[in-house]
């Protein structure tokens, strides 16, 4: 049971590329519970997260170690405001970075936990790609097995570049050193992509380049407790539903250098029985995608003042 009295419901949790000047701003004026949730991660950042998010400057805001935290704040301030609303969950996901929203919605990683961890998260990924320069690319149109085989390819001649974010058909992101990145995008064209189009990024996320991040992130991960979640969450490096306290952590870990596995994700909770996917946080990226693995799923996306009255009545 669930919203509606008989939809099995998912939560899905957008990622790095949600966040928007402006984003939470109606949330704090309207909704207390939001509020709170905006004033505690002030305080436990010891800066004015939630100014940031309001007010910007954008220049700040798109950096790694601010949007990160900014993105999982909002959805889980939307999260808070809806949470009786929604009813019971039968799972959660959440793409990358929302992966840990996810895990915080679920009961398993305290708010403010998780939030030192995802700052500590975003400011290892920046410092790597300042020490070893890379960047993504969008690549529309081709198939999987295609697109590794390129990646490949492109590979053999030195460098490296690998499939990242595995988003839906025929949408999917790669992710490596500028040069190998610029030969896969030539053989991408070559083999008939739609289009390529190059991510503003500051590094080679979920790419072997940030396999000096995981050190840094495993002893972050270390002062964490992690307990049973109430819903089970699906991995992005695996695509299957985990409850489990140690493979949490030893999954969360990997995801650094793993691909994002979100359309088998999908696939994965379609198949469990979910009927409804509700995307809470800044913009509705998440839910556009459903619409392209499985156009049968419902998908709604609450991230605004307004939404967040609109469906808790």
């Amino acid at each position: 049971m669930g919203v509606n009295g008989s939809a099995v419901v998912a939560l899905l949790f957008p990622g790095q590329g949600s966040q928007y000047v402006g984003m939470g701003q109606d949330l704090q004026a309207s909704h207390p519970a939001a509020r709170a949730v905006f004033e505690e991660a002030d305080e436990v950042l010891g800066f004015a997260l939630s100014k940031l998010c309001a007010e910007g400057p954008e220049s700040e805001l798109v950096e790694t170690h601010n949007a990160q935290p900014a993105i999982l704040v909002h959805s889980i301030a939307v999260y808070r405001c809806v949470k009786e609303a929604i009813g019971e969950v039968a799972f959660g996901a959440g793409h990358s970075l929302g992966e840990f929203s996810a895990w915080i919605a679920a009961g398993s990683l305290p708010f403010a936990n998780g939030l030192r961890t995802v700052r500590r998260r975003g400011e290892l990924m920046r410092s790597r790609g300042q020490d070893r320069p890379g960047t993504m690319a969008a690549l529309l149109g081709l198939d999987d097995d295609r697109i590794d085989t390129i990646c490949r390819q492109a590979s053999e001649t030195g460098g490296e570049v690998v499939a990242a974010n595995y988003n839906a058909p025929g949408q999917t992101v790669i992710s490596g050193d500028v040069p190998t990145l610029e030969r896969a995008i030539e053989l991408a064209k070559a083999a008939g992509a739609k289009r390529a189009i190059r991510l503003n990024v500051s590094g080679a996320f979920h790419s072997p380049l940030m396999r000096t991040a995981q050190a840094g992130f495993a002893e972050q991960l270390g002062r964490v407790s992690f307990k049973r979640p109430s819903f089970p969450v699906v991995s992005n490096v695996s695509a299957q539903p985990v409850t489990d306290p140690v493979t949490v952590r030893r999954l969360l870990e990997a995801q650094l250098t793993s691909p994002v596995r979100w359309a088998d994700s999908i696939r994965t909770m379609r198949s469990a029985g979910a009927t409804k996917f509700i995307e809470l946080g800044p913009g509705s990226v998440l839910t556009g995608l459903l619409r392209r693995i499985d156009r049968e799923a419902e998908g709604m996306a609450i991230g605004t003042s307004e939404e967040v009255t609109a469906f808790s009545g």
